[in-house]
C-alpha cells in the first residue's frame, strides 16, 4: 500500500493554523494548543537558547508552565508572512501576558514555524522581555 501524499497548505491554512494556535494558547487550552504540532516537534526560544522536544512530554511541559504561571494571555495584532512551497510561516505579533497578581506584561514576538503535513514541526521564537515559556 503507498503511502498517502503529504498534507501541503496554502496561505491561507498556514495563516490559520498560526492563528488557530494562537487562539488555543490565549484560552489555555492544552489539549487544543498541542494538537497543531506534530508529535516529534521541536520547539526552540532562541532568544533564550531554550530548546523543547516532543509534543507530549517537553511541549506540554512548557504549555502547561504558561498556563500556571499567567492568569490570562492573548497575542495579537499579527503580521504573517508565508512560504507554502517550503511549508513555512512567520509570525509577528503583540503579547499580553497578565500575571496573577494583576500586571499586565506585554512583548513584542516573532515565531518562526515549519510545517510538516498540516501540523508544526518545528518553532523558532524570538521574544522580547523575560523567557514566559522557561
Amino acid at each position: 500500500m503507498n503511502p498517502s501524499p503529504p498534507k501541503l497548505l496554502n496561505d491561507s491554512d498556514l495563516i490559520a493554523l498560526a492563528e488557530r494556535y494562537f487562539a488555543a494558547v490565549d484560552r489555555m487550552d492544552l489539549a487544543a494548543t498541542l494538537a497543531c504540532f506534530q508529535a516529534d516537534a521541536r520547539f526552540t526560544i532562541a532568544t533564550y537558547s531554550t530548546v523543547y522536544e516532543g509534543r507530549d512530554t517537553g511541549l506540554r511541559g512548557m504549555f502547561e508552565r504558561l498556563n500556571s504561571r499567567y492568569a490570562k494571555v492573548w497575542h495579537g495584532d499579527f503580521d504573517h508572512v508565508t512560504d507554502p512551497g517550503q511549508q513555512r510561516i512567520a509570525s509577528r505579533f503583540r503579547v499580553e501576558n497578565l500575571t496573577h497578581a494583576g500586571q499586565t506584561l506585554v512583548k513584542n514576538n516573532c515565531n518562526f514555524f515549519r510545517v510538516r503535513d498540516g501540523l508544526f514541526a518545528e518553532v523558532f521564537v524570538y521574544m522580547s522581555g523575560d523567557n514566559s515559556l522557561g
